[in-house]
């Protein structure tokens, strides 16, 4: 096994911060000794899906939304249209705040893909730094640990945090191999670095399959390191899933190396330090160029595998459905306590735009000739990183970190008004993939497990976060 492992005095802190007041989190059997912890490594997976869209050298105008539609079955966002969705305002732009990404073997074209990308859409090249803490790896698409899924999501990350916060410096710290003591330490290393005041995390495993659970000592140490970042400041977002509650039996593959009958939450999503991210289907007019730009129409939570959760005829079948379901490993935190009714944590927190159906652009130029291109894109790794890019615009209002966000943002549900005027509530849809068991938005105003608060009205969200 690979070397990183958090000294034995700070796994004894983990087992101390499990009656953490903070957040009252509750680990069960991680409150055991170092030395009983499992060792078995925790494998983590990226595989946002996604669609082929325009090639390479397409120069006209981008389409709408409903010229997608019209033509392929597919809604085909862009920054612009993104940003007006979700009322981010144009003078927020992020400046003096870094984004910390942490993805797993990296993409050999990450920072030309992103020039083409803002020149494209008409964004500003952002200062990129693309750090190696475990040295930088050989891209080999032939190997067996999906390195082109990876390479996609750090094309997405990276362009989509751009869009959200476009003056923003972006950290994209890239992990040797996605074994979860490789990406502990780039996450360890982004973390006592304090490279920035928020980190995103569009990975991650099915509780169901780390051995071990809460005594996996490569959880240990991640959640180690979430309470870390929480004590300094750091905002912490992770995707919560797109394999549905169950976090299994997704079409087509790759997913899990099993299908689970169970619900089950997807780690780190799931730690109660981390914010997480679940998905649906954003629903937004055309603009009308050059004054009116796109609003926002509605949402519902995203579920290929059901007819009526499916957009546009479903043209081509399920591509996925959104995490969110009780944790098997953490018990509920304090400040979901009275929202759930459930004992453990439960994802999501938040929600964003996920369904290839209603998909973002994003370029590709690793895949080689007519494969280059733009490319429809869903999946929650896309809310990760768009939501850590929210919360460096509201530190920038801010004009401090704000720091662990999950008390505050359960703070505005429980407030009529705030949450009324901060949140887009989600109440269509459940989470259910294929068949399997899942939870479904509740048509009353507030929390539930697909979709968590709901997605954000920017605008509102930052000022409301800032004071």
């Amino acid at each position: 096994m690979l070397g990183f492992r958090l000294p034995v005095a700070a796994l004894t802190a983990v087992a101390a911060a499990l009656v953490a007041p903070a957040v009252g989190v509750g680990m069960g059997a991680l409150s055991a000794s170092a030395a009983t912890l499992n060792s078995t490594p925790i494998s983590y997976q990226a595989n946002p899906p996604a669609k082929f869209g325009f090639p390479a050298g397409k120069t006209t105008a981008f389409p709408t939304p409903s010229q997608c539609v019209a033509a392929v079955g597919l809604a085909c966002y862009t920054p612009d249209e993104i940003r007006a969705g979700y009322d981010v305002p144009a003078a927020d732009t992020g400046a003096g705040q870094t984004i910390v990404i942490v993805d797993a073997y990296g993409s050999p074209t990450v920072r030309q893909d992103l020039q083409v990308f803002d020149g494209k859409f008409g964004l500003p090249d952002p200062t990129l730094n693309i750090i190696y803490p475990g040295g930088a790896p050989v891209y080999n698409p032939l190997q067996h640990n999906s390195e082109i899924g990876w390479a996609e999501e750090t094309s997405l990350d990276t362009q989509w945090a751009h869009s959200i916060a476009p003056a923003a410096t972006i950290d994209l710290v890239i992990a040797a191999n996605n074994l979860g003591n490789v990406l502990n330490k780039a996450e360890e290393y982004a973390v006592s670095h304090h490279l920035g005041n928020v980190m995103s995390m569009s990975f991650g495993a099915p509780e169901g399959e780390i051995k071990g659970g809460g005594n996996n000592l490569q959880l240990a140490q991640a959640h180690a390191i979430y309470q870390q970042a929480a004590q300094e400041g750091i905002s912490v977002f992770a995707s919560s899933g797109d394999s549905g509650a169950t976090n299994g039996c997704v079409v087509p593959p790759p997913g899990p190396s099993q299908c689970y009958k169970a619900p089950n939450a997807s780690y780190p999503a799931s730690d109660p330090y981390v914010t997480a991210v679940g998905g649906t289907d954003l629903f937004l007019t055309d603009p009308v160029l050059p004054d009116v730009p796109s609003k926002y129409q509605s949402e519902w939570v995203w579920n290929d595998s059901v007819a009526s959760q499916c957009p546009f005829g479903c043209t081509y079948g399920t591509f996925g459905a959104t995490g969110g379901a009780p944790s098997l490993i953490f018990a509920a935190p304090s400040y979901q306590a009275g929202v759930t009714g459930k004992s453990m944590r439960t994802t999501s927190d938040v929600a964003y735009n996920a369904s290839v159906y209603t998909a973002v652009m994003v370029y590709l130029g690793f895949l080689g000739g007519a494969n280059n291109g733009f490319y429809f894109f869903g999946g929650t790794s896309e809310g990760a990183p768009q939501w850590a890019a929210i919360a460096a615009l509201a530190d920038a209002q801010a004009g401090h970190a704000l720091g662990f966000l999950n008390p505050t943002l359960y703070a505005i549900g429980a407030n009529s008004s705030e949450y009324a005027s901060d949140f887009h509530d989600i109440t269509v849809g459940n989470n259910g993939l294929n068949g399997y068991p899942g939870f479904s938005a509740s048509t009353q105003q507030g929390y539930d497990l697909p979709t968590g608060w709901g997605s954000p009205d920017v605008a509102n969200l930052i000022t409301t976060l800032a004071s």
